[in-house]
């Protein structure tokens, strides 16, 4: 896919690695993608997908090799600002128990010394498929699709045009999950957005994601497009990945036809 000028940066990952100690999260990954693109990371626990997905928005620093989001190394400025220049989304929401949806929403733009008004404010509501009166609502008075819903509200509050989602539908029910995922690609299709997002469900990023990378052991075992990875899987990994859901819609097949 080529990039979109009108979609959000580029990422582009060259040769990064990242090591604790003698153990190797990442190994020289090299990863390009276009602005206004769906990645989407998948691999097993340990892969390596989350520490890829941080070192974006320098929640952890490579050990070696580079980041540049638009061309231009993030290490090179200052990471508070970067960070408020990128939406991150994350499954444990992390939204602020005392403070209402449409504080939680705002906390970013004034802290970054923007503050947005109610206006903004119910925008970004509406863009998350809730209603302007959940504003006023507190977390303990929301379900957990719903204060996630704000937390992607609260990840775009600044304006950004890149998203990372780190494992953001773990925590919800099947239904809420399917749904919130339809709506975030319906998202990332309205605001020309470049998204990265981790997930372990190969089916939710078979459904979701204009493209597939496949992580395994720090490296990068299979990446294309959804399709192309269900003809050719190309790697052990990504084809016992590929076959889950795969096994599971032939199942469901045969009880439809009472087999």
């Amino acid at each position: 896919m080529t990039a979109n000028p009108k979609a959000g940066p580029s990422v582009e990952f060259v040769s990064a690695s990242r090591r604790y100690g003698d153990a190797v999260a990442l190994d020289a990954v090299s990863l390009a993608i276009p602005g206004g693109q769906f990645v989407a990371l998948v691999g097993a626990s340990g892969s390596g997908k989350s520490t890829l997905v941080k070192l974006v928005n320098r929640l952890v620093e490579p050990s070696s090799g580079q980041v540049l989001v638009g061309g231009a190394d993030v290490a090179a400025g200052n990471a508070v600002m970067l960070r408020r220049s990128i939406g991150y989304v994350f499954q444990n929401i992390g939204l602020f128990a005392h403070m209402t949806a449409a504080q939680n929403i705002a906390i970013g733009a004034r802290i970054a010394g923007n503050p947005i008004d109610a206006s903004r404010i119910a925008e970004l509501l509406a863009q998350v498929a809730l209603p302007a009166d959940f504003a006023d609502r507190y977390p303990d008075e929301i379900s957990g699709g719903q204060a996630q819903r704000v937390g992607v509200a609260r990840a775009l509050a600044c304006g950004a045009s890149l998203l990372l989602m780190d494992e953001p539908f773990g925590a919800l029910d099947p239904v809420t999950r399917e749904a919130l995922g339809r709506e975030v690609r319906s998202l990332h299709d309205r605001l020309g957005l470049t998204t990265i997002m981790v997930t372990h469900d190969m089916a939710e990023a078979l459904l979701v994601a204009d493209r597939i990378v496949v992580l395994d052991g720090g490296r990068v075992v299979a990446d294309a497009p959804p399709a192309t990875l269900l003809r050719n899987p190309g790697h052990p990994v990504a084809e016992a990945l590929v076959a889950v859901p795969r096994a599971q819609a032939h199942a469901i097949a045969a009880m439809e036809r009472g087999a």
